[in-house]
């Protein structure tokens, strides 16, 4: 009877051994998987923004577990930059991960300010990453009873043509005062007036009928080109 007692405890032994290795295996099977690494990031939207800035801000660059980063805590971290709107994450098969980004568009430096001015009127200081864009400058005071509407006319300048505008100066006259004077990458200085500010979508229109003759381009006050002597 002792001995057929001890050979019993011997098999519960073995099978509790057996039963402890297979729930390890497991353990260590499921906890493999998930930590398996982020194979591929594709990142689109952006166009000002480089992708390792977004990277960095993500804290994806070094390809993080798949399932342990979550896609809320990735959205999270992108919209605290001032130069992103909206963010989508999605989870893909064999292990992707898709970031879409919405920039917020800069529309011009404010000299006077010294910041980074966006469509949607936010401003952040021009010393943090502002060699990443090309906007003009806005190079003097303008009225704060001005300067919102201003925002929102420079909001509507089409990207190619805001890429050519390089200064910008509030100039008021007697006449007008929503006045300003567009310094063109081309040598060229155009006259606009807020009201009429749309009217610089027109710039390459207009720059096909000047046969490279440089000058003024007023079109606060009717439409009229003044050659340089």
């Amino acid at each position: 009877m002792a001995k057929k007692i001890v050979k019993r405890r011997k098999i519960r032994l073995f099978r509790l051994l057996l039963v402890l290795l297979f729930l390890g295996g497991l353990f260590f099977a499921c906890y493999s998987y998930l930590n398996t690494d982020i194979k591929n990031i594709i990142i689109t939207g952006n166009n000002y923004l480089n992708d390792d800035y977004i990277l960095e801000l993500s804290n994806t660059k070094n390809y993080p577990s798949f399932y342990f980063t979550s896609s809320r805590s990735i959205k999270k971290k992108l919209l605290t930059s001032p130069y992103i709107e909206k963010v989508n994450v999605h989870k893909k098969f064999y292990h992707v991960l898709e970031i879409n980004i919405k920039e917020n568009k800069p529309i011009f430096v404010n000299n006077n300010k010294n910041t980074v001015v966006f469509e949607n009127k936010k401003e952040v200081s021009s010393t943090s990453i502002v060699d990443v864009f090309r906007v003009p400058r806005v190079i003097n005071y303008v009225p704060d009873d001005k300067y919102s509407t201003f925002i929102g006319k420079m909001s509507k300048i089409d990207d190619d043509t805001l890429g050519k505008i390089s200064d910008i100066e509030y100039k008021p006259n007697d006449l007008d005062k929503d006045r300003f004077l567009l310094y063109m990458d081309d040598g060229n200085m155009v006259y606009l007036t807020l009201t009429k500010f749309k009217m610089i979508n027109y710039y390459n229109d207009v720059l096909s009928q000047l046969e490279n003759r440089k000058g003024i381009l007023y079109l606060d006050n009717g439409n009229h080109f003044q050659i340089k002597e």
